[in-house]
C-alpha cells in the first residue's frame, strides 16, 4: 500500500527528459498515485542531445516510465495559458479517472532570452514568462478546486517557484517576479482553501542539475556558480526534488499550508 493509492495528480511541464516535472511525476508514481502529465508539445529537432539519444518522446516517455511503475498515466499536450486547453485537461483527466487530488504547478518559461538587464527585455518576453509561471497556475487551480472541493477528500495544490522567489537577482525580473508572485498566489490560496482541506504550498528548488540550466554548460562556470551559491558545494537532482514534492502530497504532511519551502542546499535560510 502506497501513502498516495487512489488518488489522481495532475503534473504540468513533465515532458523533459531531466526536468522536475518528469521526477515528481515518478515519485508520486511510487507512492501509488495515477498521473496525468502535460507539456507543450515541444519539437522534436530542438530536444538536447542526451533526449535525442535515447529516442525521448517528451511527455509520452515520461507517462511510458510511470506506467512501468505499475500506475496508470495520461499524457496530453496542452498550453497552461490557454483556458480552454486547461478546461480540456480537467475534462479529461476527470474522464480517465474520475476525479482530481493532486494539481503539481511545474510549468514554466525556459530559462536562457530572459536573463537581461530590464531595459534590454521586450514586453513581449516580460508577459511570457509571467504568462506562463503566474497565468498557467491561476487557471489550472482554478479548473481543479470545483472537482477536489466536490469530492469533499481534501486536496493539494503545490506550485513550483524558485529561490528567486526568495532573493532578487540582477538580470533575472521577469523571473524573479513570477516566482515572488507564486508565493503570494500560494499564501492567499492556501487561506482560501484552508475550510476544504485543500492544501496549498510552494517549492523552492535553488540550483538543480536539469536541462533548464544547460545554458551555464558544466564547465568552470557552472563549477563557480554552485560553489558561490550552495553551502553543501553541489547542485541538487530532480530526484531530490521530486521525492519532497511528493512528501508534501502526503498524509505526513497535512498540517502544512501556505508555506514556501526551500530545497536548495543552503544557498537561502529563510
Amino acid at each position: 500500500m502506497g501513502a498516495l493509492d487512489g488518488k489522481v495528480a495532475i503534473v504540468t511541464g513533465a515532458g523533459r527528459l531531466r526536468g522536475i516535472g518528469r521526477a515528481a511525476a515518478l515519485a508520486l508514481a511510487d507512492l501509488g498515485a495515477d498521473i496525468v502529465v502535460t507539456g507543450t508539445g515541444r519539437d522534436p529537432a530542438k530536444y538536447p542531445p542526451d533526449e535525442q539519444a535515447v529516442g525521448w518522446r517528451d511527455i509520452e516517455s515520461t507517462a511510458e516510465q510511470v506506467r512501468d511503475r505499475g500506475r496508470r498515466c495520461l499524457p496530453l499536450v496542452a498550453n497552461v495559458t490557454e483556458g480552454a486547453d486547461v478546461t480540456k485537461t480537467v475534462a479529461a483527466t476527470l474522464a480517465e479517472f474520475g476525479r482530481i487530488d493532486i494539481l503539481i504547478n511545474n510549468s514554466a518559461f525556459a530559462r536562457g532570452p530572459d536573463r537581461v538587464p530590464l531595459i534590454e527585455l521586450s514586453e513581449e518576453l516580460w508577459r511570457k514568462v509571467l504568462d506562463i509561471k503566474l497565468t498557467g497556475s491561476f487557471l489550472m487551480s482554478k479548473a481543479v478546486i470545483p472537482p477536489m472541493v466536490k469530492q469533499g477528500e481534501g486536496g493539494i495544490i503545490l506550485n513550483i517557484s524558485s529561490i528567486a522567489g526568495k532573493r532578487g537577482m540582477a538580470n533575472a525580473t521577469a523571473y524573479c517576479t513570477s516566482n515572488f508572485g507564486i508565493q503570494g498566489f500560494t499564501q492567499a490560496l492556501a487561506m482560501e482553501m484552508a475550510p476544504h482541506n485543500i492544501r496549498v504550498n510552494a517549492v523552492c528548488p535553488g540550483i538543480i542539475d536539469t536541462s533548464r540550466m544547460d545554458d551555464l554548460g558544466r564547465d568552470s562556470t557552472w563549477k563557480t556558480v554552485v560553489k558561490q551559491m550552495v553551502p553543501l558545494n553541489r547542485p541538487g537532482s530532480d530526484e531530490e526534488i521530486g521525492k519532497f514534492i511528493a512528501y508534501l502530497c502526503t498524509p505526513d504532511a497535512s498540517y502544512i499550508t501556505g508555506q514556501s519551502l526551500n530545497i536548495d542546499g543552503g544557498s537561502v535560510m529563510w
